[in-house]
């Protein structure tokens, strides 16, 4: 009996309209490089990975202080984000406030945000 072989797969999480997720999936898509798309908006964070990205990341990393759904937080709420459970509550009921890309490579290895070198060094790996 011959058994389907197992592919790994890149998943890329992230929101489709984010003009670093479209770098990430054009820079994935131009290297010949097969990837599932989840989306934030549509699918949610994944909240039994959400423990393993900050982990990984660090919740400071994961965390897009920069963007316009942080800007937008009161000032109560972005106080309130102190450490990783707190970032963690706030990433699954925003979850525009995730950096992004995040990316889970077929070796587990993960990355935040795009960077063409990066994504280079660990499609090679």
């Amino acid at each position: 009996m011959i058994e389907a072989m197992y592919t790994p797969i890149i998943t890329v999480y992230g929101i489709p309209n984010c003009d670093s997720v479209k770098q990430a999936r054009s820079w994935l898509t131009g290297h010949g490089l097969a990837y599932e798309f989840h989306d934030f908006r549509k699918q949610g964070v994944p909240i039994a990975q959400l423990p393993g990205w900050l982990a990984a990341a660090g919740w400071e990393l994961l965390l897009n202080r920069k963007g316009t759904t942080w800007r937008k937080l009161g000032e109560a709420t972005r106080l309130a984000v102190m450490d990783a459970p707190s970032a963690a509550a706030l990433m699954l009921a925003q979850p525009s406030v995730i950096k992004r890309p995040v990316v889970v490579w077929p070796n587990g290895q993960l990355s935040v945000g795009f960077d063409a070198a990066v994504f280079a060094a660990r499609a090679a790996a």
